[in-house]
């Protein structure tokens, strides 16, 4: 009988979540948002675990650190995936809303969740939702670069990854405050940004007030990605 495999992984350089999640009977693996410089790593670990890695993920083109799916895919063979509305050529699937990942008996559903980037991607299945840069634990993604777009970001929130079942578990690419993960009840209810029944117009200006530096490696990481982290990227 297959039971799930989880690791929930961190870089702390870029504060990013990678998620590895397995099956324990075909021994099929994915990864969620690997990190180029944590390769060595993720590859160990699929070893250690007696795993093989099937897909790669990433949620949406990163502007803070480099993918590291390219660097997987070549030394095992997995196909990568990401949102269509990536709009780059490299990646295996090209996925739309309502698409399926399926490693052994699991599966993960993606759900086009736009507003940080056109790009991004949640995955949702298995009682999780891994929501890239739109839903973070007590925060959102970021609006003001990237195509970036408070309004849509507040539909993705609250039309879509607000529907799912409340206990759903919550987890993000990123982390800033040492929390690893959350629900969608306790987003939906103590969310500063979006939860606690915010209006769009309440979450538009504090998204518009943030006044955020751009992130450190988004010179480097922007076009490497593009490539799905193939080469330097650095312009």
């Amino acid at each position: 009988m297959s039971s799930l495999i989880f690791r929930q992984l961190y870089e702390c350089e870029s504060c990013t979540y990678t998620y590895l999640l397995g099956d324990s009977k075909s021994r099929e693996a994915i990864l969620i948002d690997p990190v180029r410089e944590t390769v060595e790593r993720d590859l160990k670990l699929l070893g250690e675990l007696g795993l093989k890695l099937k897909f790669i993920l990433d949620t949406h083109i990163h502007a803070d650190h480099v993918t590291g799916a390219s660097a997987l895919r070549e030394r095992t063979g997995a196909k990568t995936a990401v949102s269509s509305l990536a709009k780059v050529d490299c990646a295996d699937l090209s996925l739309s809303e309502g698409d399926e990942i399926s490693w052994g008996p699991f599966r993960l559903k993606a759900i086009a969740t736009p507003g940080h980037t056109d790009s991004c991607m949640s995955y949702f299945g298995e009682g999780m939702v891994f929501t890239g840069d739109s839903l973070m634990i007590r925060g959102t993604g970021r609006t003001d670069f990237q195509q970036g777009s408070s309004d849509r970001l507040f539909d993705s929130i609250t039309l879509k990854l607000f529907k799912l079942p409340p206990d759903t578990r919550v987890y993000p690419a990123h982390d800033y405050k040492g929390i690893m993960s959350s629900t969608i009840g306790e987003e939906m209810k103590h969310n500063p940004r979006v939860g606690g029944g915010r209006s769009r117009e309440e979450f538009a200006k504090i998204m518009s007030e943030l006044k955020l530096t751009q992130p450190k490696k988004i010179h480097e990481a922007l076009p490497a990605n593009l490539a799905c982290g193939r080469g330097s990227g650095k312009i």
